[in-house]
């Protein structure tokens, strides 16, 4: 394994885990709470602590609480990526068929297309998707697929209803049988964030010159973004295991949620070239050449996917945890008081996005052979934060 001083060689050279967790018995949650350096936070241990701890009762109908208001559509094939376009519908993919979906705010399903090179293979496929900022204009939709060679970020446009030949952004990211990220979203500066897995190798992670592992910030054409660590190099962070949640606050802090592999899942609040420590830490306490996550849960309580934010909290899906998890971010940008509601009602929850409306769309993932015989239609629910 890459020894810490090389890594730290690394991580000054940037500018300073669909993925599955062991089924390995984890110890009690803990939180870390961040001191006025978020990206050295300073670890509280105390399981009873209110503010800190995880609070695992599955709630939804107490004044304040989430509370699911209906389910938008059901009887999907493992629904992966949503974003939302300017009229209020969402673009919905699903990571085995590679069939692109219009879903309205009523409900209402009409199939725009498929991605024909999607290559599925279990956790790969047809995973996220994110509408151009510039959609109106542009028409334009950007994939992040699995095909039988790499994954790679692609675009189509969308031809009224009916989505057109697909080109390459940005191709050559490693795919593997499992950790293959797969999250994308245009940030508040315009430029898209994709996130991607180590594929089942750690030491792809810590590779400044490969794509896995990473958190990567590109031009909508696919090029390094402007002001990244590495002019010449689309990574924006390393060290991650699989991320795929992304999420912005208010203050335009970029938040991930990552999966761990036996002990801890992560919620980091994601840094310019930050090494984020995977494989040489799992969770907090990797030293100072490393970016703590704020917080951490035991990997049966998560298996964070999708990430949202509305209104001062995080929500976080969890799907071997089967329960979302609200975190509450205050305006310094620290994060506590994790809080799970729905707790095993839908089964797996894979993305959790705000809609336009300011309520959540909240996916489900167990048609892919993991959910659970009584929750085995995969479905979007309409949730109220």
């Amino acid at each position: 394994m890459t020894s810490r001083r090389v890594l730290a060689s690394l991580a000054l050279a940037l500018g300073a885990a669909t993925g599955c967790s062991s089924t390995t018995e984890a110890p009690i949650p803990r939180t870390t709470q961040p001191t006025d350096q978020p990206s050295q936070p300073t670890p509280s241990t105390s399981a009873g602590d209110p503010t800190g701890s995880p609070t695992d009762e599955p709630r939804g109908d107490a004044s304040g609480d989430p509370k699911v208001v209906r389910t938008l559509v059901d009887k999907l094939e493992v629904p992966w990526g949503v974003d939302f376009l300017p009229g209020g519908a969402a673009v919905v993919t699903e990571r085995m068929a590679g069939r692109v979906l219009q879903v309205t705010k009523d409900g209402a399903l009409a199939e725009l297309g498929a991605i024909s090179s999607t290559a599925p293979q279990g956790e790969a496929g047809l995973l996220g998707v994110a509408v151009s900022p510039d959609f109106a204009t542009d028409r334009t939709l950007f994939f992040y697929v699995t095909t039988g060679s790499d994954n790679r970020v692609i675009r189509a446009e969308l031809d009224g209803s009916e989505l057109g030949e697909p080109t390459v952004v940005l191709d050559g990211i490693p795919a593997g049988f499992i950790h293959d990220g797969g999250r994308i979203a245009f940030g508040p500066d315009g430029h898209l964030y994709v996130t991607t897995g180590e594929t089942g190798d750690p030491a792809l992670a810590q590779d400044p010159d490969s794509l896995a592992g990473k958190i990567l910030r590109i031009t909508p054409d696919g090029d390094p973004a402007p002001g990244n660590p590495d002019a010449d190099s689309p990574v924006w962070s390393l060290g991650h295991r699989n991320v795929q949640g992304l999420a912005w606050d208010d203050e335009g802090r970029l938040w991930a949620s990552e999966f761990g592999d036996s002990d801890w899942d992560e919620l980091n609040l994601v840094e310019k070239g930050g090494n984020y420590g995977w494989p040489e830490v799992e969770g907090s306490g990797g030293g100072p050449q490393f970016v703590d996550p704020q917080l951490v849960w035991p990997v049966e309580q998560a298996s964070p996917s999708g990430l949202a934010y509305a209104d001062g909290h995080l929500y976080m899906a969890g799907l071997r945890g089967q329960r979302l998890w609200r975190v509450e971010v205050s305006a310094a940008g620290r994060a506590s008081r994790p809080t799970a509601f729905l707790t095993e009602d839908y089964g797996r929850l894979r993305t959790v996005v705000t809609a336009p409306d300011g309520r959540l769309w909240l996916t489900t993932s167990n048609r892919d052979g993991r959910g659970t015989p009584t929750a085995a239609d995969d479905r979007i629910l309409l949730v109220q934060p």
